[in-house]
């Protein structure tokens, strides 16, 4: 009978009785970090969040959000002051990739995979020319690909929905 791998990170998203959410990830050590929302920022994290590991599960991000967090990142180090430095360069993709399928899901209407490239470069280029820290380069993305991840994505959502208030939705994150 074949175990699964052990967990990079054992990640939680608790939904409190008070409307506030918070995001749990334990490392293999045992060391934890965490983050709770309040008010608007619980109802936009969590999706957010679970995109992020639908995206980085189903492509194989090995460096991405949960990646970082499972190497000793805590939550805190991915805003200003930025105490980790730069945001290295998969969880720049992963983050860009995330920030696209979140779009998605607001308007209602998926992406083509040509519509998700040139979008994508367009976003790129705009940002280097400002001046600003983005992504090299977006790998080749293929429409099976994004089906896979937005059917992730959609069983997640679907499973934090049904989370009642002081519930959790706990997931296992292995690269």
């Amino acid at each position: 009978m074949a175990m699964d791998p052990p967990a990079d990170l054992h990640v939680r998203f608790k939904r409190h009785p008070d409307g506030s959410a918070s995001l749990t990830g334990t490392r293999r050590d045992g060391s934890v970090t965490w983050q709770r929302q309040h008010g608007p920022s619980a109802l936009v994290f969590p999706p957010h969040d679970l995109t992020h590991y639908a995206v980085e599960t189903v492509l194989g991000f090995r460096g991405g959000f949960y990646g970082l967090l499972a190497d000793g990142w805590e939550i805190s180090d991915f805003a200003a002051p930025w105490p980790r430095g730069p945001i290295p360069e998969e969880a720049l993709v992963a983050e860009l990739i995330v920030g696209f399928f979140d779009v998605e899901r607001r308007h209602g209407a998926p992406l083509t995979v040509e519509a998700f490239h040139a979008q994508a470069a367009q976003h790129i280029a705009s940002r280097r020319a400002a001046g600003k820290k983005t992504p090299t380069h977006l790998p080749a993305l293929t429409d099976d690909e994004l089906d896979r991840v937005r059917a992730c994505r959609a069983e997640l959502l679907a499973q934090w929905t049904a989370v009642p208030a002081g519930g959790a939705l706990d997931l296992r994150f292995v690269r």
